[in-house]
């Protein structure tokens, strides 16, 4: 028994001794250090002007690429229906409906043309848009000889410069700079 007690306070001893000695030791702090940030590098946007007609040449391209996709099949029936009428193949009714298919190609062909001439012409007046000019120049008058096709018949043939058409909008989109509007 008396080792119990002789053990209970050496126990308590060394256990004051200890917390003693844990509040003597000096509190060390730990420093953060802190790192600033890198600065973002200023991101250099193209004028206004600029990221306004790319976005005006997307959508015409948009609009040409679906109306040439659409003219191809639309032509070629117009022109197998006027060969059929220069036959005698087909009624008068089917006449008719193929005389209003062409107005509507053309009216269709010169609403096109309408929104080309007027980005044309928008790369040629603005000083920011010139550098771009030389890719674009011409689309109007692609999009007069795909007029002229149509009209004289030839609606098949009135692909062709729309296709082109494409490729120089194309051109012109990879050559401008790529930026939210």
């Amino acid at each position: 028994m008396k080792i119990l007690q002789l053990f209970t306070v050496l126990v308590l001893g060394v256990s004051m001794v200890s917390v003693a000695n844990a509040q003597k030791k000096k509190k060390t702090t730990t420093t953060r250090r802190t790192t600033t940030a890198a600065k973002p590098t200023a991101v250099v946007l193209p004028p206004l002007e600029v990221r306004a007609a790319r976005v005006k040449v997307t959508n015409q391209l948009a609009n040409v690429s679906a109306f040439v996709s659409r003219l191809g099949p639309i032509a070629q029936n117009i022109e197998a229906m006027d060969a059929d009428a220069k036959a005698r193949k087909i009624k008068q009714p089917s006449i008719d409906a193929n005389e209003a298919a062409k107005k509507k190609v053309i009216a269709a062909i010169q609403g096109l043309r309408t929104g080309l001439v007027n980005l044309e012409s928008e790369f040629r007046t603005k000083p920011d848009l010139r550098k771009y000019l030389s890719s674009i120049q011409g689309i109007s008058d692609l999009a007069a000889q795909s007029e002229t096709s149509a009209i004289s018949g030839k609606f098949v043939a009135a692909n062709s410069p729309l296709r082109s058409v494409e490729q120089k909008l194309n051109e012109t989109l990879s050559r401008m700079p790529i930026a939210e509007l």
